[in-house]
C-alpha cells in the first residue's frame, strides 16, 4: 500500500550561476512497511529528499504525499504538529543533549504532547527496551560510546511511535561493529514493528538491509545499476 508519494518533485538552491538543482521532476512511491534505501554520493540530493518527506522542506515544483496527506496544505504550525506525531528523524550525528541522560534525552519529544507523566515514563523506557538501552538510562551521552549514543538518538525518534522512521547517513561516523548494531536494530525496527523506514547512504554494505533500494545521483532517480545490486547482496 503507498505510504509515501512524490510527484514530479523539483528542489533548486540558489540563482544564476551559483543555481543547484538537486532534485529535478523525482517520482517516487514507498509503500508502507518497506525498509526504503537510497544510495548516492555526497551532494547527489538524499538528504534534500529525507527533509522534503519530513516536512522540513517544500519543493519549488511537484506534491509529496505522506499517509495520504499532501504537506503542501499544511501551515507550519500544523506541520510541526504533524511532524512529532508521525516522523522520527535519525541524523549521522546523535545529537544528544550532554547534560541530559539518555532517558531525559529520549524524554525530550514527549514534553510536545499532552501526556501524563506515567505514561511519558511508560513510553521512554519502552523505547529505551527496543534499543538494547534500558540499563544505560541514568548515563549521560560522554559515558556511551558512539554506537550506544546512536541507539539512544533511535529510542528518542521513536518514543512517540512515529509512522515512519527516517535515518540520514545513521552510520556515518560508527565504526564497522557499532554500524552493524545501529542497522540490524533498524531492520528489527521495520520487520517487527511495522515500522516504514528510509535511509539514505553512499554505503553499499549498509544499503543491504533495506528491502528496496535504489539511486539518485546529479538529481535524478533510478534504478541501482545490476552490478551494484550484486555487490550490495554479497
Amino acid at each position: 500500500m503507498s505510504f509515501i508519494r512524490l510527484r514530479g518533485v523539483t528542489r533548486t538552491y540558489g540563482a544564476g550561476e551559483g543555481r543547484i538543482t538537486p532534485l529535478s521532476g523525482v517520482d517516487l512511491t514507498i509503500d508502507r512497511g518497506e525498509f526504503f534505501v537510497l544510495l548516492g554520493p555526497s551532494g547527489s540530493g538524499k538528504t534534500t529528499l529525507l527533509n522534503l518527506i519530513a516536512g522540513i522542506d517544500r519543493p519549488d515544483e511537484g506534491a509529496v504525499e505522506v499517509g495520504g496527506k499532501d504537506l503542501a496544505e499544511m501551515g507550519s504550525g500544523a506541520m510541526a504538529d504533524w511532524r512529532a506525531e508521525h516522523v522520527g528523524y535519525v541524523f549521522q550525528n546523535p545529537n544528544l543533549v550532554p547534560v541530559l541522560s539518555a532517558y531525559e534525552n529520549v524524554e525530550v519529544p514527549l514534553w510536545l504532547f499532552r501526556m501524563r507523566g506515567d505514561e511519558r515514563h511508560r513510553r521512554v523506557e519502552t523505547a529505551l527496551g527496543a534499543v538494547g538501552m534500558l540499563d544505560r538510562a541514568s548515563h549521560h551521552p560522554k559515558a556511551l560510546s558512539g554506537g550506544q549514543e546512536q541507539r539512544v538518538a533511535i529510542a528518542r525518534a521513536i518514543v512517540a511511535d512515529p509512522q515512519v522512521i527516517l535515518a540520514d547517513e545513521p552510520t556515518g561516523n560508527l565504526d564497522h561493529v557499532a554500524a552493524q548494531g545501529v542497522l540490524e536494530l533498524l531492520q528489527r525496527l521495520n520487520a517487527e514493528h511495522g515500522k516504514t523506514v528510509v535511509m539514505v547512504t553512499h554505503d553499499p554494505r549498509a544499503a543491504s538491509f533495506g528491502t528496496r533500494r535504489m539511486v539518485l545521483d546529479k538529481g535524478a532517480l533510478g534504478e541501482l545499476p545490476d552490478a551494484a545490486t550484486e555487490r550490495v547482496q554479497r
